[in-house]
């Protein structure tokens, strides 16, 4: 009796501390979209502090012009909200660790998805076992695309051919600037790398439901080969989604539509999309992402899992959640290989556009550096 209570006890991880900080990383090159332009990572990292030493570390972008999420809001919400939630709590009381989390301050979903992030990691180390093989551990390498920022056609047919010098075989292309632009962007780049590659578009809400098709449907006749279109309309449009979807020749994809499992279960039911694309910093981390792999599941709908342009930690996330289960046929998680360097120990690894998971117990993240802390 006294030995299992040993054991037991060995198993208490209780969190003593959450610190947060901010790390800035350069890109490579300018990140250009229909809704913004970023020349740098600046995103919060949160540090989950344990009495056994143990350290769970989770990163949000401020993306306020998708997720409504800034740096002071997010800092704000861990803060006043989700730190106060948190601290003094056991690890292994997983389960509604998630629910008060997910409960205690609405919205916010990059601040939500940066603290689930450590805790799955954190509940990783504990049972020791890396996070991809607690969720499912269907594989351990996937293949990523990588983005062509939207810029005048030239410009992207000449990234376009460094991005396959570089080993990528699909491209995801930013679109939307100037739609009377965008037949002849995509025609550029079909024209410079040819017929070998997997070319998809990203439109960030640019385009009406009417205007999609029309756009769409032509990139088609003039034999672009486009494999699917991420978000042609607004994010509440879901009428106007179902509306492409059905007379598109073009699958879509929807990705500013889905924050929730609620969201995603309402596409579903209208068939409003072909597709569905996961992001930890919309749905609030791993915890709400199961929810809506489930359901993709049951009826069948393939999804892709994405970035929001964000460092290793999260991305490095949502790899172990790729790599766990298998309705994520389609990787969007270049956001590592976009920056200049790498400031984050462990993890997976990225090797251009192949990404090898760790093994490593939780998300294998052994600490960051040059964080620069808040009080």
């Amino acid at each position: 009796m006294w030995t299992f209570f040993l054991i037991g006890r060995l198993k208490i991880m209780k969190i003593t501390e959450i610190k947060l900080g901010i790390i800035s990383v350069p890109l490579r090159v300018p990140f250009k979209t229909a809704l913004r332009s970023v020349n740098s990572v600046e995103d919060v990292i949160v540090e989950i502090h344990t009495d056994t030493g143990n350290v769970g570390y989770g990163e949000a972008p401020p993306t306020g012009v998708i997720t409504g999420d800034t740096t002071g809001a997010i800092i704000g919400a861990l803060k006043d909200h989700i730190i106060k939630t948190l601290i003094g709590r056991d690890v292994d009381d997983f389960e509604n660790l998630m629910k008060d989390l997910n409960s205690c301050i609405v919205k916010n979903t990059s601040a939500k998805a940066a603290t689930d992030i450590a805790l799955w990691d954190l509940y990783g180390q504990l049972h020791k076992i890396p996070v991809y093989k607690l969720l499912g551990g269907s594989r351990n390498k996937i293949i990523t695309d990588i983005t062509i920022s939207v810029n005048p056609p030239e410009e992207m047919a000449r990234d376009a051919i460094n991005a396959i010098k570089r080993g990528y075989d699909t491209l995801k292309v930013k679109v939307g600037i100037d739609p009377t632009l965008d037949v002849a962007r995509l025609s550029a780049i079909r024209e410079a790398i040819g017929k070998d590659y997997r070319i998809r578009i990203d439109a960030n809400q640019a385009w009406t439901p009417k205007q999609a098709i029309k756009l769409l449907n032509q990139m088609q006749d003039k034999g672009l080969d486009i494999e699917l279109v991420e978000q042609p309309v607004k994010a509440h449009d879901f009428e106007g989604l179902a509306y492409v979807t059905k007379y598109s020749n073009v699958p879509v994809l929807a990705d500013e539509s889905v924050f929730s499992p609620e969201d995603a279960f309402k596409i579903l039911q209208m068939k409003a999309a072909d597709l569905i694309n996961i992001k930890l910093m919309k749905c609030s981390g791993i915890y709400n992402a199961l929810k809506i792999i489930s359901m993709a599941e049951i009826v069948g709908v393939e999804c892709m899992i994405g970035c929001m342009l964000e460092a290793k930690v999260s991305v490095n996330a949502a790899v172990h959640l790729a790599c766990a289960k298998q309705i994520i046929t389609k990787i969007d998680l270049d956001g590592p290989v976009l920056c200049s360097e790498d400031p984050i120990i462990g993890g997976a690894v990225f090797n251009e556009k192949e990404i090898t998971v760790s093994d490593d117990f939780g998300l294998g993240i052994k600490g960051i550096n040059g964080i620069k802390y808040i009080d």
